[in-house]
């Protein structure tokens, strides 16, 4: 915790964590990144060894027609969530991850009634793409070492 006595500038509580704060700084920020994406691309890897197999599903939630809707939805969970993991189009890849997140977070809470308590993990990783959204990939991503960012 810290405590702010100018603009931006902030007075740690417990001084001595300012060193392992800054050092840990772009590790955590790193690993949210890998296991947002992971975890997306474990999740599409079921669909995308059968890319079709979701066309059910995702009619049933009104995209039609589903043999578009449910190969796109495979892709961009498998690829986009490698690149995420990876920090390469960091940015897009997220936002894309991002919609299909909030899309669930939608069917679980209105469609299927289950409110926050049905929702809350898609809640949860939406906002953590949402982060990488709007930050990007960081010092250690493909993005940055190719100089380049979305």
């Amino acid at each position: 915790m810290s405590h702010t006595t100018e603009p931006g500038r902030t007075r740690l509580l417990i001084p001595a964590m300012g060193n392992i704060y800054s050092a840990l700084h772009d590790l955590a920020e790193t690993l949210l990144r890998v296991v947002a994406g992971g975890f997306l691309a474990i999740h599409g890897s079921q669909k995308i060894v059968d890319p079709f197999g979701a066309v059910g599903m995702v009619e049933g939630l009104g995209f039609y027609p589903g043999t578009f809707w449910s190969p796109l939805l495979s892709v961009t969970e498998f690829f986009g969530g490698i690149l995420i993991a990876i920090g390469f189009l960091t940015r897009p890849a997220s936002f894309a991850g991002m919609i299909i997140l909030l899309v669930t977070v939608w069917f679980h809470w209105i469609v299927q009634g289950q409110g926050f308590s049905g929702a809350e993990k898609s809640l949860l990783w939406a906002t953590a793409l949402f982060f990488f959204v709007i930050r990007g990939g960081n010092r250690q991503s493909v993005d940055a070492h190719l100089g380049r960012a979305l």
